[in-house]
């Protein structure tokens, strides 16, 4: 299987690319990158099946439209987006191939309502993956103040992940620090926000963050709505 993690370093957004027997899936493509895209897989050869958002994001536009026009790949969100621009929505626990490999949909709301994570499962040579979107990050985890997230159902969310092996590796949403992957057992270990007693001192965590709203929230969400496009 192939696999490369691209980096768009306006929005800190990791995009990921994987393929097997030719056939490949964008997971969180920038609409910017739209280019790069198609020029890695014309040089690596490879067909996009699946263009895939974890969530309705509100730092950077989607380019699962312009994807979809340019490739013929089918464009999919989470069910709970309401998206009726995507080829497809899929539900939690949807399979969803690419050659002779597939990636698990978790429903994981918290963050954003429509959340997920993809779970890559663990082969014979290698550990699982889990694509864990702004679900899970890197000794962090994604806001819930706004897009009807809700924190006691992000710490559920998270639990979730966390009873997945120890050894499977997670690869980010985002990052700000330039740290590019972990594993459960790591971020069981080390994430502070992961210390917490129990949903109700990890909502009141969260509540105390007082983040500022994302620059291009008021541009994104609704050009995100429509697939990137418009």
């Amino acid at each position: 299987m192939l696999f490369r993690q691209l980096f768009d370093s306006e929005s800190s957004t990791y995009t990921y690319l994987l393929a097997d027997a030719g056939q490949a899936v964008l997971i969180d493509p920038v609409k910017h990158k739209l280019d790069d895209y198609l020029r890695l897989l014309r040089e690596l050869d490879l067909q996009l099946v699946l263009a895939l958002d974890t969530h309705t994001h509100a730092d950077h536009i989607t380019a699962l439209g312009e994807l979809r026009s340019a490739t013929g790949c089918r464009s999919g969100f989470g069910q709970q987006s309401g998206s009726a621009c995507a080829s497809f929505t899929f539900a939690d626990g949807q399979r969803l191939a690419f050659g002779e490999r597939e990636l698990v949909a978790w429903h994981t709301p918290g963050h954003t309502d429509d959340s997920y994570c993809f779970l890559l499962p663990a082969s014979a040579s290698e550990p699982g993956k889990v694509f864990s979107g702004d679900t899970l990050l890197i000794r962090g985890s994604g806001r819930t103040d706004f897009q009807n997230g809700d924190a006691r159902a992000q710490w559920v969310s998270l639990q979730r992940l966390l009873a997945l092996p120890g050894d499977t590796e997670v690869w980010p949403g985002h990052d700000y620090r330039g740290w590019t992957r972990s594993s459960i057992a790591e971020e069981a270990a080390h994430n502070p926000r992961l210390q917490v007693a129990d949903g109700a001192a990890y909502a009141q965590l969260m509540a105390n963050l007082k983040l500022p709203n994302p620059k291009l929230m008021d541009v994104a969400v609704p050009a995100n709505r429509a697939c990137g496009q418009g």
